[in-house]
């Protein structure tokens, strides 16, 4: 199963506090543990929602909202995406990791859909588009 594994964004993370290289460093001890253990697909941080944007849809209307965003619990600062057994595994490696930011902080786990999640609307037609968007990309 997939997951994204998702560091919360702090007080620090939002005010654009870079990590100590003796985070950078455990972080990348733990990253390094993830890849050999075939679990890691993807991984970064995020800068601060001060530098990002929303788009908000409403039927064919889109509006456009410049950051920072409100209700910094509610953001994220970095993500990883893993390939586990299932969410016991998940949640193992996340008691494993360093703490991400100088404060207390959170780190969510969410199951990323399959296609097969999707029963009958996944039409052939679909997965054979699935299929091919795939593969181009992992031949990116």
């Amino acid at each position: 199963m997939r997951v994204m594994v998702i560091v919360k964004a702090t007080a620090s993370s939002e005010a654009g506090t870079l990590p100590s290289t003796e985070l950078l460093e455990a972080m990348g001890r733990f990253n390094e543990e993830l890849v050999a253990a075939g679990i890691m697909q993807a991984g970064d941080g995020l800068k601060p929602s001060s530098a990002g944007k929303r788009i908000a849809f409403d039927g064919a209307s889109r509006t456009v909202i410049d950051g920072p965003f409100a209700e910094t619990k509610e953001l994220i600062a970095g993500f990883w995406i893993w390939q586990v057994k299932d969410l016991d595994e998940a949640v193992a490696w996340v008691k494993r990791c360093p703490n991400p930011m100088p404060e207390p902080s959170e780190i969510e786990i969410r199951p990323l859909y399959e296609m097969a999640d999707f029963g009958e609307a996944m039409t052939p037609d679909l997965v054979a588009q699935e299929d091919r968007l795939r593969a181009t990309l992992a031949g990116s």
